[in-house]
């Protein structure tokens, strides 16, 4: 349910207004607008008399929202979420690129990736340290050695760093790290979400490979629903039965889900496609139909990469893409 405020209600007023919902069992998230204040009432709203409150004087209207997702929900918070990662801003207009590789492989890689990104624009450092991998065969990421060697990338280039975890056991390791990535196949580690909406640092949350936009917005909803409201939203492209791309990258979700909710959207084209070629249309692409940002695979040497080469842009290539993003950002927000 969705209560409104009209302009100018006191303080005191609304406290009243709050004290009297709490006590009806109702947690109530309160989005502060520059005309209104919306406050949002999550919980077992039948317990509330829509008329009464409609009838109280400071209230201008009254809701129910029928979507099962709440805390993000744009009707619960109308204004953009803006995800702060130190000067780094995401969402409300402000675009973000997060670059580097795949795997962290070694410092001298790491360091030399996130000089490169940064000097070509890119606003935070990707790398992994944990690998999900579809075989038990495949390099699977150096762990805690790669996020110490991610802290150095960090220290020589003031970027944040973005790393994927994968489990809850692991999170001590994480307590340095800038933002916390969810993996596509861990958006619906419900017991991981729950840990995350405990910390109070960014969560960057990728849709999994065939789950639809509710279901991504319902894993957001967990992490939300523990506390933690700084999440931003990841389409990485989804299984369909074309076999050409690694994933079909579904850009239409991102207008569709800047009207769902208010969290910031991001786009990685590097995983959707899998083919280098095919990484900087893609990213234009998103970037013309407003994401909030990119995330793109980045490596010195790709084909010697011990992880996704063949999606990965070198440096150079990177370089000229981020000059056309910027050329068509001008347009975007023109």
């Amino acid at each position: 349910m969705i209560v409104a405020l009209k302009p100018g209600v006191t303080q005191e007023s609304r406290e009243q207004l709050m004290d009297w919902l709490q006590n009806l069992g109702l947690h109530i998230h309160v989005s502060e607008g520059e005309y209104q204040t919306i406050l949002g009432l999550v919980g077992d709203t039948t317990k509330v008399d829509m008329d009464l409150v409609a009838s109280l004087d400071i209230v201008d209207s009254v809701k129910r929202v029928t979507e099962p997702f709440k805390c993000c929900n744009r009707k619960f918070h109308p204004e953009d979420t803006v995800v702060e990662v130190g000067d780094v801003k995401i969402g409300g207009g402000n675009f973000c690129v997060m670059a580097g590789p795949c795997s962290v492989e070694s410092e001298e890689q790491i360091v030399a990736v996130a000089k490169a990104v940064k000097a070509s624009g890119a606003n935070m450092l990707r790398g992994g340290a944990f690998k999900p991998r579809t075989s038990p065969y495949d390099f699977a990421g150096l762990k805690a050695e790669g996020l110490e060697l991610l802290k150095i990338a960090r220290q020589e280039t003031g970027l944040p760093i973005v790393t994927e975890i994968m489990s809850v056991v692991d999170l001590p390791l994480f307590e340095d790290v800038d933002v916390l990535q969810v993996g596509a196949r861990n958006m619906q580690n419900f017991d991981l979400l729950r840990e995350l909406g405990k910390l109070r640092k960014p969560i960057l949350l990728k849709r999994g490979l065939a789950n639809t936009l509710k279901e991504l917005l319902m894993s957001a909803e967990y992490i939300m629903a523990s506390g933690n409201e700084q999440v931003i939203l990841c389409e990485r492209g989804i299984r369909t039965f074309d076999d050409y791309t690694r994933n079909t990258l579904d850009l239409a979700a991102v207008p569709m889900l800047h009207e769902l909710t208010h969290l910031p959207v991001i786009v990685d084209p590097s995983h959707a496609t899998g083919i280098n070629r095919l990484v900087s249309p893609m990213a234009m692409s998103a970037t013309a139909c407003n994401a909030d940002g990119l995330i793109i695979e980045v490596h010195n040497d790709p084909i010697h990469a011990l992880c996704d080469g063949a999606q990965s842009l070198r440096p150079e290539q990177f370089d000229v893409l981020m000059g056309k993003i910027r050329e068509i950002r001008k347009v975007v927000t023109a």
